[in-house]
């Protein structure tokens, strides 16, 4: 099968590496010193039992230069998939499957859904429907990345922990394009299995990333310290408690209770939340993705969310001071955006 990634980072990365040595052919595409890393020597994988990776992959900078794919697997943060499906169409085939590995809620979450939102894009996810006319919802599968990792170097991938990629066709269906990638994945040394609510799933993880990686960013503490330190525990409780009450108007059911998911996030130990991550890193963060699309489906559904909101506008106001203030770092005039 041929294989595209496009954004190799700490998700993309681990699933180019682990497809390619199962014996898949493998492209990424990225950019900046990480595509310069992955060309000049191998893209590594340094997996949390300490054996290290190593897979040789095919690296572009443009999708024209990869030809059509069997499987693109959209591994770029949220923020970055308007500019990643750029030049998309020269990666697609008669029977291209596109797979979706993005933290929080996707833009194509009612596509294909059949309830009462049928159809109906997110403004959040999808300002101008560049998502949704560049990729026919026909065109994609669902997956969860459960994995927890991070980019160490340029090139260099570290796992954390987790090993879980659950698949889905957004329809429910259970197809053998589903199944292919499913048992392609197993055989890549990973856990995957086909999903007929994909959305299900789609909404346990986000239950978490929507808590624990903006109060992480707020407070630089690690999951397993967040859940440890009383108030912020309340604080992540009450939000799951709000959003709870949204997935359950769109028909959805936790099959963990609040409380179980709370420590399952502190099993995780002391890991630093992908917004963390990116926050030290200097990069924009995840808040309409992990957030704001949950606010979005608040009002759709009338649900009342003031502790969410109050969260996401401390961690918006976080990521204009930051970027702004990076941007004076390196000599340009910065402005706080309204």
């Amino acid at each position: 099968m041929k294989v595209c990634v496009v954004g190799a980072g700490a998700i993309g990365g681990l699933l180019a590496v682990k497809l390619a040595l199962s014996g898949e052919t493998v492209s990424v595409i990225d950019r900046g010193p990480h595509l310069a890393a992955i060309r000049s020597k191998v893209l590594h994988l340094h997996w949390q039992d300490g054996t290290i990776l190593k897979a040789n992959v095919k690296a572009f900078d443009r999708a024209a230069d990869a030809g059509p794919q069997d499987l693109i697997v959209l591994g770029v943060k949220a923020y970055d998939l308007e500019r990643a499906v750029e030049g998309i169409e020269h990666l697609l085939g008669p029977d291209t499957v596109v797979m979706t590995v993005q933290n929080g809620i996707p833009w194509w979450y009612f596509q294909k859904e059949g309830g009462s939102f049928d159809g109906k894009r997110l403004e959040t996810l999808d300002p101008n429907g560049i998502l949704s006319r560049n990729i026919h919802p026909d065109r994609i599968i669902g997956c969860v990345a459960y994995p927890a990792a991070g980019l160490a170097a340029p090139g260099v991938i570290e796992h954390v922990e987790g090993e879980r990629f659950p698949v889905g066709e957004l329809d429910g269906r259970e197809t053998e394009r589903a199944k292919m990638i499913s048992d392609a994945l197993i055989k890549a040394g990973l856990k995957s299995r086909v999903l007929t609510d994909i959305r299900a799933e789609i909404w346990l993880k986000a239950w978490g990333s929507l808590t624990f990686n903006p109060i992480s960013a707020l407070s630089h503490a690690t999951m397993a310290g967040i859940c440890r330190f009383p108030d912020t525990r309340k604080l992540a409780i009450a939000m799951m408690t709000e959003a709870q009450e949204i997935a359950s108007k769109l028909g959805i059911t936790f099959r963990h209770t609040i409380e179980q998911r709370v420590e399952g996030a502190e099993k995780v130990g002391e890991h630093k939340t992908s917004m963390l991550q990116d926050l030290e890193a200097g990069k924009p963060l995840e808040n309409e993705a992990l957030v704001g699309a949950i606010l979005e489906m608040g009002r759709l559904t009338d649900t009342p969310t003031p502790v969410i909101e109050a969260v996401y506008a401390l961690v918006k106001l976080l990521d204009n001071v930051t970027q702004a203030t990076g941007a004076q770092k390196v000599g340009a005039t910065a402005t706080i955006a309204a």
